[in-house]
């Protein structure tokens, strides 16, 4: 059974923008913490932003500024607004959801409950 479904990846050049969604139940959306991460080949998977059941966010220093969460309650969707892309941020991105408070999550110190199946992002110089 998906419990996360995530759309919104593909290609763009440099100094453009995506926008990722991370839709699920009712339930995940208003109980957990959700958040994205991305990963690229070799490396971990990395916290880029994540928000709790308040709206409490965390960003990732090298997205700070140019990447921003937003949530529809009606649709019980999280979105991933992504602004000003280069080329580092070039990845395959995953939405994440958790009961654990979204700080364990964003440093993905505990396992979370629910990833999705991922999106590429991919950003061309």
């Amino acid at each position: 059974q998906v419990q996360l479904v995530e759309s919104g990846g593909g290609s763009v050049q440099a100094g453009g923008s995506l926008r990722l969604a991370c839709g699920t139940s009712e339930h995940i959306y208003s109980t957990y913490s959700m958040g994205w991460f991305r990963q690229t080949p070799g490396n971990e998977r990395e916290g880029v932003a994540a928000i709790d059941e308040d709206g409490s966010t965390l960003y990732a220093d090298s997205v700070k500024g140019r990447f921003t969460l937003s949530k529809d309650n009606a649709k019980n969707t999280l979105y991933l607004q992504m602004n000003s892309l280069t080329p580092e941020d070039t990845a395959i991105y995953y939405c994440a959801a958790d009961r654990s408070n979204v700080r364990l999550l964003f440093n993905l110190l505990v396992p979370p409950d629910y990833w999705g199946q991922g999106t590429q992002v991919t950003v061309s110089a």
